[in-house]
């Protein structure tokens, strides 16, 4: 299934999906940032902004990548201070400059092994050094683990060509073993979108 057409379909039926507040993890990357001397954060997968705002309006210099073009009409008057571009996650090598902190929000786990590794590699390639790295990916204690065709160990198809892969804390910790890890966490999301009411299972890492 071709992403942009995709998310373009969802956003295009659904408008802001996950409505105006950020993420809780957005909330507690924000509290980790602040620790470090960080100004320009960089946010793959921003959709329309929800979480790309909570930084900007900290005050911090954003950059957000979107493959769908539904979801950045939709930042334009949401997150206004944001600066955004179309493209994939994937294509992200392709932006000039480095960032000091890269937050990734339920984007990691839509990829096969192999373009998993190579973002997580984009990724790093991106960052100054002692930059942070600040991952937010579904977790197999999630109610959706097991779900579909099983197509690699941990990832499954619930429709056609939608690949979720599903992270236990030491397959996390794997991903990331290029990095310095400084924290990782599962936590609860609550959701209101598509049947109603529902919350993710979903592990976060932070690292270096």
């Amino acid at each position: 299934m071709d992403q942009k057409a995709f998310w373009n379909g969802r956003y295009s039926k659904e408008g802001k999906i996950w409505g105006d507040a950020p993420s809780n993890t957005a909330v507690y990357a924000l509290i980790q940032f602040k620790k470090y001397p960080i100004q320009r954060i960089l946010v793959p997968g921003a959709g329309y902004g929800r979480n790309t705002r909570l930084f900007s309006d900290a005050g911090y210099k954003v950059t957000g990548i979107e493959i769908s073009d539904v979801a950045l009409k939709l930042s334009n008057e949401f997150d206004p201070a944001t600066t955004f571009f179309e493209m994939s996650a994937l294509d992200l090598d392709k932006l000039e400059g480095k960032y000091d902190a890269i937050y990734c929000f339920n984007v990691l786990h839509l990829f096969m092994a192999e373009e998993r590794e190579s973002l997580i590699q984009k990724c790093l390639n991106s960052l100054e050094n002692n930059g942070l790295l600040f991952f937010v990916v579904f977790s197999e204690k999630d109610e959706s683990f097991g779900k579909g065709k099983e197509i690699e160990p941990n990832t499954f198809e619930s429709k056609p060509g939608r690949p979720s892969h599903y992270f236990t804390e030491a397959d996390l910790k794997a991903h990331f073993r290029k990095t310095r890890i400084i924290e990782t966490g599962l936590v609860e999301e609550p959701e209101t979108h598509g049947e109603g009411p529902h919350t993710h299972m979903l592990r976060y890492i932070l690292c270096g």
